[in-house]
């Protein structure tokens, strides 16, 4: 039903002659076609592959399984995690599964050239060329064995990125089906603007956002998803509570003691529920490859801190009252 939709949108969005919006951006606004709808908790599967546990094909598909059992459909992919092998690892088990592939929703992000044994870059540097673009879509999709990629994200800004060359890609990709909905990672809001000048129709900027990394909430970049009406993503949501031993970590980490037993709660699902708390509704990225995490994180939907406490653990990481 959605391929269908998108066509006849794209029928009437596009000039095919020349691959550019035809369409004043206040009319998009104003139409404000909405058609995805992410999982409350999103799947990040950077570390499935070798990255991380390194897990077997039927590994990851236990990981798909109890994901779509706890109703987490949307799986957030990069073209380059695992070194360019994530994407097929994940392709090649989810296609044994017989699952309706109406039943996911897949994430990837292109644009950074990373060398790797998969790719003879000579260094890492970025790449939004139409035809770089364009060529990553196609080895997204053959990786992943799908006709369709959910959601297409430019993975991070480049100084050399051209909006009217990635408007013109990201309008073929969509009007050839490849690509249903688009938008940006780790850009700032004069970033976010200046494609959306050429390309309307973003959907979203996954940013890093955390109990310890709050600086999204006060750059505008959040603020801006709300004027937007938008949903933020968040990656690296537990931040650095457990892999640093610091002051800020210690206050934090009294704060919770009381909320665990408050909310009879674990310290990662308060660590969610800080972030589910926002009223722009940020959807987390859980980067977790155990399927217990998958299990116990979607309990932080269930949480609903007051805001009292949720001002407790901000103080708690600033180290001070809020102004």
């Amino acid at each position: 039903m959605f391929g269908v939709l998108i066509k006849k949108v794209n029928e009437s969005f596009f000039d095919f002659n020349n691959n550019c919006l035809k369409i004043d951006e206040i009319i998009l606004t104003l139409i404000k076609i909405k058609i995805m709808d992410f999982s409350k908790i999103i799947v990040g599967v950077m570390r499935w592959g070798i990255w991380g546990a390194n897990h077997s094909e039927s590994g990851v598909q236990k990981l798909i399984e109890t994901s779509l059992e706890e109703d987490l459909y949307t799986f957030d992919h990069a073209d380059i995690y695992g070194g360019y092998t994530t994407e097929e690892l994940f392709g090649n088990a989810f296609s044994e599964m017989k699952i309706n592939r109406e039943k996911i929703q897949l994430i990837t992000k292109c644009g950074i050239c990373m060398p790797s044994e998969k790719k003879n870059f000579p260094l890492k540097y970025y790449n939004y060329s139409k035809e770089y673009i364009l060529n990553q879509v196609d080895e997204s999709l053959k990786n992943l064995k799908t006709d369709y990629i959910d959601l297409l994200l430019l993975h991070r800004p480049s100084p050399l990125m051209n909006p009217e060359e990635i408007a013109a890609a990201f309008g073929i990709l969509r009007s050839s089906g490849k690509v249903r909905d688009f938008g940006v990672s780790n850009f700032t809001t004069s970033q976010f603007d200046l494609i959306s000048k050429y390309f309307p129709q973003l959907v979203t900027n996954q940013v890093e956002v955390s109990l310890t990394e709050t600086k999204a909430f006060y750059d505008g970049t959040i603020d801006q998803m709300m004027l937007k009406k938008l949903q933020p993503m968040a990656w690296s949501v537990m931040g650095t509570y457990f892999s640093e031993d610091s002051e800020r970590t210690a206050r934090i980490k009294s704060v919770l003691e009381v909320l665990i037993k408050k909310y009879n709660a674990e310290e990662a699902q308060l660590l969610l529920a800080f972030l589910l708390k926002h009223p722009s509704k940020i959807i987390p990225i859980i980067g977790t490859s155990k399927v217990e995490s998958i299990k116990s994180l979607k309990k932080s939907l269930q949480i609903n801190l007051e805001i009292e406490d949720w001002f407790s653990l901000l103080e708690a990481s600033l180290g001070h009252d809020v102004p």
